[in-house]
């Protein structure tokens, strides 16, 4: 019999009552702000996805050819939030103080030290105020599996059981279904312990980060080719995405950061910006993101079977964004839209179900969300803030201004600043020979339209230089980090 509580209590009166409450979601959880019992605690699944754009989603962007439709069911019966970001980073790996934010729920210049950014400050025992270690504390039994390097190997570590590879092959073994397998086995040898303690699961993948070897089916249904010869182009093919509204052959100026991994050395990409190779890369990507689509859903299906989905929170999200093509772009290392957005659902008890929120989040509120959630206290540690009152219908948003970072490349690099509509961007690198400023209305052009994609002046693009907008640059010019702008007071 599949659902292993029925197997363990059945004849057991008072045992009986506790399997009939966990499994009664109206009558013990209608809303996620109720106070969570020893007897009704959640379970959590958390998946976090490599280098996905929130407009790769048809949930964020409609006229995506990219089919998830376990994800899109989980937008349907959960909560999508549309202002879900990182915070930024101080590395061209943009993972690595993305997956510390995650991990320990702080702020991006108050992380651990790592390679060549130092904290002086940095917690003594940090990793025993991170995820694993804080739901093991509280009697969860934890499981992980993910990608291996740039993440926080103190933290990883703390999870009871671990199971961590880098898989971005296009076969079962050496690509997405590796993940599920781990997840599938841990969630089968729980079944077979008879285990009812409540469970954290964190779900990584190491896709659609590149190198994106999709699996064959998946790669022709998208007509793209692990294409691998620098000295020509990828076929054309009509199956491939179309080019992104915001695509540009080049960005209009120079980013910051030479010689840039993401730039000019992803095989397949190289320094090619044509529409062959970024219809063709697009093709990759969404062979690899339909690919972890369909493992998500294996894992959502076994959860059913258990009796265990209707308890079990299910966060979807990415570590960052990505370009592909727009503005130019081809990494994450850059601070657009497309980029320092990140997809963000969640679907749980008492979530209401099909509601878009503003939200105004960071990837380093998860932490003290699911502690929340689960009854947790919140680590002192932890400089996020828990959403629950947006998941609770009491707020739309938790912050009014969003901050962003890239200083992975030349200093002190690019910074952004969101208030309201408005999103104001600043490149102060190379030494100074490169300052730009760009201010952008989302409401109006939300695709960040630069001159460059203009076409006789039809729409209005880049603000920064419109002297009626001059008010609104000193407003949004906030900064609070160890670097300052050209034009910034020291």
């Amino acid at each position: 019999m599949k659902n292993y509580k029925k197997r363990l209590f059945l004849g057991i009166g008072l045992a009986m009552t506790f399997f009939a409450c966990r499994n009664d979601k109206k009558q013990l959880a209608p809303t996620v702000s109720e106070k969570v019992t020893e007897e009704v605690r959640p379970n959590f699944l958390f998946v976090l996805v490599d280098d996905q754009s929130p407009f790769d989603l048809q949930t964020y962007d409609p006229q995506s050819i990219l089919e998830t439709p376990n994800i899109s069911s989980l937008a349907k019966e959960g909560m999508v939030f549309e202002s879900a970001r990182h915070m930024g980073s101080w590395s061209g790996a943009v993972c690595t103080p993305s997956r510390h934010m995650i991990m320990s729920g702080r702020s991006l210049w108050h992380l651990p030290s790592r390679g060549d950014f130092k904290n002086p400050d940095e917690p003594v025992g940090l990793e025993k105020q991170t995820m694993g270690a804080v739901f093991n504390r509280a009697g969860y039994k934890t499981m992980r599996t993910c990608k291996n390097g740039n993440s926080y190997p103190a933290a990883n570590e703390q999870f009871t059981v671990v199971h961590d590879a880098t898989k971005r092959g296009g076969t079962e073994e050496t690509g997405s279904a590796w993940h599920s397998k781990q997840v599938l086995g841990y969630l089968n040898d729980r079944e077979s312990k008879m285990e009812t303690d409540p469970f954290l699961i964190y779900f990584g993948f190491s896709h659609p980060h590149d190198i994106r070897d999709g699996t064959p089916e998946l790669l022709a249904k998208y007509g793209a080719v692990n294409h691998t010869d620098s000295t020509s182009l990828p076929s054309a093919n009509p199956k491939q995405p179309p080019l992104q509204d915001n695509y540009l052959p080049d960005h209009p100026f120079f980013h910051g950061h030479p010689k840039l991994r993401d730039e000019e050395r992803v095989s397949g990409v190289w320094k090619n910006r044509d529409e062959q190779t970024v219809r063709n890369e697009l093709g990759r990507e969404y062979a690899c993101s339909e690919n972890i689509d369909i493992q998500l859903g294996k894992v959502l299906k076994e959860l059913e079977a258990m009796g265990e989905l209707d308890n079990t929170y299910i966060v979807y999200t990415s570590d960052h964004g990505m370009s592909i093509g727009r503005h130019g772009l081809m990494g994450k290392q850059n601070l657009y839209e497309h980029t320092w957005r990140v997809p963000f659902i969640i679907k749980g008890p008492g979530i209401a179900a099909g509601k878009r929120v503003e939200g105004n989040i960071y990837l380093l509120d998860v932490l003290p969300t699911l502690c929340d959630l689960a009854g947790i206290d919140i680590p002192k540690t932890v400089e996020g803030t828990s959403f629950q009152p947006v998941l609770d219908g009491q707020k739309e948003t938790v912050r009014e201004v969003m901050y962003g970072v890239y200083s992975g490349g030349t200093k002190p690099g690019i910074r952004t600043v969101k208030k309201g509509d408005w999103i104001l961007i600043k490149y102060d690198v190379m030494d100074g020979t490169v300052r730009e400023t760009q201010l952008f209305n989302l409401a109006e052009n939300p695709n960040e339209y630069l001159p460059e994609h203009q076409k006789k002046g039809e729409m209005e693009t880049n603000l920064a230089n419109d002297p009626k907008y001059t008010d609104k640059l000193a407003e949004m010019e906030q900064h609070d980090d160890p670097y300052r702008l050209w034009d910034q007071a020291k």
